[in-house]
């Protein structure tokens, strides 16, 4: 630290004022120490804020739980100390404002659902609009999680067994009706053909058994 300088950190911006009003915004780097001034240290990189799950109310009266995250940086360094004692609490307030308003539309399997089915454009643009007062801009709103009541987890649980258990039904009566094919088909081989049916029989009987032909009058056993 020196008596005649002062250096702002790089992504960083200071804000200084002289004699309680403002004089001017020093941008990162080293700059001469102004007399009878106090600087405050604005952080211009992109900070996290994240919001604690928010009661939605969806549009098919049932009330479901969102957790978001809101990706933010100071857009005005000088707004953003001078218009709100905490201008991040306001964009925390907006959140959750925007998530009941623009969420609470949808139906719960939209929100389940996720994906490109919620408007999350819509809602980082209703952020963003209350946040840019502050000095802030909201780059987006990210929704992390869905938390359904307990009932809806039970009965989507059921809902999926229900489906694993029909599917294996179903594949347990496909593998029976082409074993019954396959053996339909085989019997009417046989009956086509008897040499393969006695054939056959040679071949399935057990080893050490007594196999007796009958070929015309005469009887050979083997």
């Amino acid at each position: 630290m020196s008596l005649f300088t002062v250096t702002v950190p790089a992504r960083h911006c200071a804000v200084v004022y002289r004699h309680g009003r403002l004089d001017r915004v020093l941008e990162s780097g080293r700059h001469p120490r102004g007399w009878a001034t106090r600087r405050l240290l604005v952080d211009l990189r992109d900070h996290l804020l994240p919001l604690s799950p928010q009661e939605v109310p969806t549009a098919d009266g049932i009330t479901v739980k969102v957790s978001a995250v809101v990706r933010w940086a100071v857009a005005d360094a000088v707004v953003f100390v001078e218009r709100a004692a905490d201008p991040v609490g306001q964009v925390y307030l907006a959140a959750q404002v925007g998530i009941r308003e623009v969420l609470g539309g949808l139906a719960v399997e939209d929100l389940v659902r996720r994906g490109a089915s919620l408007p999350v454009a819509e809602l980082t643009a209703a952020t963003d609009a209350v946040a840019r007062t502050v000095g802030i801009a909201v780059a987006e709103v990210v929704v992390k999680d869905v938390i359904l009541p307990a009932e809806l987890r039970a009965a989507a649980t059921e809902l999926a067994t229900a489906r694993q258990r029909g599917q294996a039904v179903l594949e347990q009566a496909r593998a029976e009706t082409a074993a019954l094919r396959s053996m339909a088909n085989g019997a009417a081989l046989l009956d086509a053909h008897p040499a393969l049916a006695q054939l056959r029989l040679v071949q399935a009987a057990p080893m050490g058994s007594t196999v007796v032909l009958h070929v015309g009058d005469a009887s050979t056993s083997t």
